[in-house]
């Protein structure tokens, strides 16, 4: 039974040009349809998956942090009638730093948010702007101190690896945002996604990403700096002091059940993958005619589990163990993964084997796209 809940808003204030999120402009947003709509949502996932208590929960977006505090604390409270939570539940929401959202930073607190995922994206100013962000690196600071003040965690994210990147400029902001006293960051590379307007833009010679080798050489700076200021990565992309990893995250990592409701949402729960629809009309047109807002729903084999649980857990540091995986899914070794892909790629010094866990060194994380293809077994892709 799943113990995670993902719950997705939909709406933005702006849509940012590198996003493909599912995230949607409005002139205005109906909250009370829309609570209405999120609690049948939430109730039909209950009855399918219910039985244990929460240990987490994560609203995301789209821009969470637009929602009204007394929508959040509704949900919430639904969640724990429904499900239970668990004594330590994390309850993460995704905030932008902007002056109006920090403004109810302390009612989403009291509502029942204990960690806050801040969109600051960067420190520099021309960055901002450059990323179509609405606020601007003081503006993101003061968010911070504030969610500082409210929240028991907070996680940083920033985006590196743009255009005029270079090790000096990427290492001096690196290096204060490592001194925020924050206990989590999620560090991505830019990259640029098919439908974007970023996508458009490169296309049209406007400007060109940064290429493999440069970005590769600011990977291997985030790794030193991360470390040695005691947040080492955990994840491809995500790097926290012990024990402040992301509890929801790694529901997803280690590939166990989730429910997620909302447009787009996507979830796991006994072998079914659902997707709820993604256009926000379309999903509350479902829900009012079916009672929830699933648009798919997929029964997955074996065969397609284990495969989504190598892709996801050779992104994470601590690996991915076979023996457990091959037991849960009734699948042998040789069955998951190439060995001789993967003795090749151990003798190159991109990945690990001890005993029966396997994972990615720092050295093979910057190929871990090309590492899975060479390692994954082919029955796995092919079938």
């Amino acid at each position: 039974m799943a113990r995670a809940l993902y719950i997705h808003w939909p709406f933005c204030a702006k849509k940012c040009p590198y996003c493909d999120f599912n995230s949607h402009v409005r002139a205005s947003v109906d909250v009370q349809l829309w609570q209405t709509a999120l609690l049948a949502d939430m109730r039909f996932e209950a009855k399918l998956a219910g039985g244990e208590p929460l240990t987490s929960i994560f609203f995301g977006g789209g821009t969470p942090s637009l929602m009204p505090p007394e929508l959040v604390a509704a949900l919430l409270a639904e969640a724990k009638q429904l499900w239970g939570f668990a004594p330590d539940i994390e309850i993460t929401l995704e905030a932008n730093p902007s002056s109006v959202e920090a403004s109810n930073f302390a009612a989403l607190a009291n509502a029942g948010i204990n960690r806050v995922s801040l969109g600051v994206q960067s420190l520099e100013d021309e960055s901002l702007q450059w990323l179509g962000r609405l606020h601007g690196a003081d503006e993101a600071l003061a968010a911070l101190t504030t969610a500082q003040k409210h929240f028991e965690r907070v996680s940083l994210d920033l985006i590196y690896a743009l255009p005029n990147h270079n090790p000096e400029l990427w290492e001096a902001q690196l290096t204060r945002a490592l001194s925020l006293s924050t206990t989590h960051l999620s560090l991505y590379q830019l990259t640029i996604e098919p439908g974007t307007r970023f996508a458009s833009d490169v296309r049209r010679g406007i400007f060109a990403p940064l290429n493999d080798d440069a970005a590769a050489e600011l990977f291997t700076i985030t790794q030193e700096l991360t470390g040695k200021a005691g947040l080492p990565a955990y994840e491809i992309s995500n790097h926290a002091r012990p024990g402040e990893e992301s509890r929801h995250n790694l529901t997803y990592w280690r590939y166990q059940d989730y429910c997620g409701i909302g447009p787009g949402a996507h979830g796991r729960r006994g072998g079914i993958a659902t997707t709820r629809h993604k256009k926000p009309e379309n999903f509350l047109r479902a829900v009012s005619d079916q009672g929830h807002g699933i648009a798919e729903k997929q029964a997955l084999r074996p065969r397609d589990q284990a495969a989504e649980a190598l892709l996801m857990g050779l992104r994470l540091i601590e690996g991915i163990d076979l023996s457990a995986t091959s037991a849960r899914f009734e699948l042998n070794e040789a069955q998951l993964i190439d060995p001789r892909g993967l003795a090749r790629n151990c003798d190159l010094g991109l990945m690990w084997r001890r005993d029966d866990t396997i994972g990615v060194t720092p050295a093979g994380l910057p190929l871990l796209d090309a590492l899975l293809g060479e390692v994954v077994a082919d029955s796995l892709v092919d079938a």
